[in-house]
């Protein structure tokens, strides 16, 4: 059987499950892309997200209340590029054309979703680059996207923060901390689990905090 040949529009986002990639889906629908997938990096036992430490299935409940299909990798850093250039090989050979990407201004994190897209023959689309911080989060909590913060880098905030909701008063707090509003140097992350691009809330439980090379994590169930 013949592989599909890609269509200009048809594109998967790099999901992390926070905000910067539901943002960056939710521009990269209204310029036109069908975002029909999610790719997201898990670690190499397969057990949580590499970035924002989050479990398969609360990635899945995800995935699932947007209607998404989702595609996971599982590899250590070393094999990382590796793993993620042959799923994203895979998704050229079912149709996709674009890789949809929630990086701001991280010139290294560009060059290197255009390198390995590129390899694979596909577009690399950033539809957040450039933007400023509190444009973005007027933006995402205008929407009506409602999102947990469940990853702190223990350096710049306290276990504290995990669990609490990110908000207007959650963002006046990390301006007078002096931290990235966005948390791009890895501040903290979050989980979204409402808004315009979810049939309905995403369900979960909250558990135990854990602690990895200087960063804290909150446990979801779903």
């Amino acid at each position: 059987m013949m592989n599909p040949s890609p269509t200009p529009n048809t594109a998967f986002c790099s999901w992390s499950g926070g905000k910067d990639s539901c943002l960056a889906l939710d521009y990269a629908r209204r310029m036109g892309y069908e975002v029909t997938g999610l790719l997201n990096m898990l670690t190499r036992d397969g057990a949580y997200s590499r970035s924002h430490g989050l479990s398969r299935p609360m990635l899945e409940a995800q995935a699932q209340s947007m209607g998404k299909a989702i595609l996971f990798g599982r590899a250590d850093w070393d094999h990382y590029e590796t793993v993620f250039l042959h799923h994203l090989t895979r998704l050229k050979a079912q149709g996709i054309a674009v890789g949809v990407f929630g990086d701001m201004d991280l010139m290294a994190h560009r060059e290197w979703v255009e390198r390995v897209c590129k390899q694979a023959g596909l577009q690399a689309v950033l539809p957040l680059w450039g933007m400023d911080r509190e444009v973005l989060l007027d933006a995402f909590l205008g929407s009506g996207y409602r999102a947990m913060i469940v990853s702190v880098r223990e350096s710049a905030l306290s276990r504290d923060w995990l669990g609490r909701t990110l908000d207007l008063h959650a963002v006046e707090a990390f301006r007078k901390a002096g931290i990235d509003l966005c948390g791009e140097q890895g501040e903290y992350h979050t989980f979204v689990f409402d808004g315009p691009l979810f049939d309905h809330p995403v369900p979960f439980k909250t558990g135990a905090v854990r602690g990895h090379q200087g960063y804290a994590f909150m446990e979801l169930m779903v």
